[in-house]
């Protein structure tokens, strides 16, 4: 079976939809119209691809807008960790594109992991999830100290 007709995983359709809440909340930083249109159309055109039967006009809203919705949260909130941490606006957001990556490859490696090993990645791991932010964040010791 080839890429083109496997059926897409949650993870990666969870993935998509954060890289489209993250582009909006650029795109609302950007202040550039143009930016928002294209935001907004390329929800609806991912919503488009990933839905299996056409939403009723009123789900179709409800959907958009809570993309919407997300990508003014991240904005919001990239701009205050922006202002805490001395970053840029489009460093933060960066950051966050990449986490999204980088939890979709982690799944990506979990599932392979299960494929080759049938006691499967969660009996390996203790049943821990892997967590894509700690790439974002710094080390610290067991007191909660920057570790060097």
């Amino acid at each position: 079976m080839t890429d083109e007709h496997r059926t897409p995983r949650p993870e990666d359709d969870a993935a998509r939809l954060g890289l489209v809440v993250v582009g909006e909340a650029a795109a609302l930083h950007s202040g550039d119209e143009a930016a928002l249109d294209a935001s907004e159309q390329n929800i609806r055109d991912t919503i488009d691809e990933m839905i299996d039967e056409p939403l009723t006009p009123r789900q179709e809203q409800v959907v958009e807008r809570l993309a919407s919705a997300g990508g003014t949260l991240t904005a919001g909130l990239s701009g205050a960790l922006a202002a805490q941490t001395g970053r840029s606006v489009d460093d933060v957001l960066e950051g966050a594109a990449r986490s999204v990556v980088w939890q979709q490859r982690l799944a990506d490696q979990r599932d392979a992991a299960a494929a080759e090993d049938p006691r499967g990645a969660d009996e390996r791991s203790g049943g821990q999830r892997e967590d894509a932010g700690g790439q974002q964040r710094e080390r610290r010791d067991e007191n909660g100290r920057d570790e060097d």
